[in-house]
């Protein structure tokens, strides 16, 4: 697997093809707006740098490298790149048109359970506004929207729940919204959950991300006849770390 290093940040390539790349963001890198520190840049450089990749994704120099969708800073995960309008376009409409199933892993506090057993997903459907919310009002202001999280819960722990989630709507920070409406904020989320406890963490742990992952997108790519997935290779070793020793 290649990997975009640069100043100890390591962004490993998922997979490469005409017009488009796929990589696994680490947590605490905006994907565009910080020229030269953001993904975007990484990647370039790393385009130019690698023939090979550079003929695979054969870029076009006057639109270059963008994201075809977003991650928060803070979250980790499997993030779409596009290097010409065509392909843009192509991943855009899918996007759009809610054919892209988003797959994603998160560490909750507490112990979650399902309402509807344990074998079976269970699924937040609090209604969103449009708008981010906080901790004291996560639906946030304006008109409340239809929203949907399924959720499958994967193991327990002492004090954290490993889950795995699809947002079937999208809004802004939707399963982050959601975990703390259900009362089991996402881990060191300071903006929904606790900032005491994301500071503890910090501190005393060196735990300082949010406990979010984009595992995973399953779409159709240009040189295929069926829907892929593109995967990260495992769940982050903090994220877990941190499940596993239940500081």
């Amino acid at each position: 697997m290649t990997t975009i290093e640069r100043e100890l940040i390591q962004i490993p390539v998922i997979a490469v093809g005409k017009g488009w790349m796929a990589v696994d963001k680490p947590a605490g890198i905006t994907v565009h707006n910080q020229p030269g520190r953001d993904l975007c840049a990484l990647v370039s450089g790393l385009i130019q740098k690698e023939p090979e990749i550079r003929r695979q994704m054969d870029v076009d120099p006057d639109f270059g490298v963008n994201p075809v969708h977003r991650l928060d800073k803070e979250t980790s995960g499997v993030i779409l790149l596009a290097a010409d309008p065509k392909t843009f376009r192509f991943f855009s409409n899918q996007f759009e048109s809610r054919q892209v199933k988003k797959r994603y892993v998160a560490v909750l506090h507490g112990r979650l359970e399902n309402p509807d057993g344990d074998d079976s997903w269970g699924t937040w459907r609090w209604p969103l506004a449009k708008t981010a919310g906080g901790r004291r009002h996560p639906q946030g202001s304006g008109r409340r929207l239809p929203s949907e999280t399924r959720f499958w819960i994967l193991h327990h722990s002492a004090r954290y729940t490993l889950v795995e989630m699809e947002p079937l709507t999208g809004r802004k920070h939707q399963i982050r919204r959601h975990a703390k409406m259900s009362g089991h904020p996402v881990v060191g989320d300071a903006r929904y959950g606790s900032t005491r406890s994301a500071n503890y963490l910090r501190r005393n742990f060196a735990f300082d991300r949010l406990a979010l992952h984009a595992r995973a997108l399953t779409l159709n790519l240009p040189e295929g006849e069926h829907p892929e997935t593109l995967e990260t290779p495992e769940i982050p070793r903090p994220m877990q770390a941190l499940f596993e020793n239940n500081p």
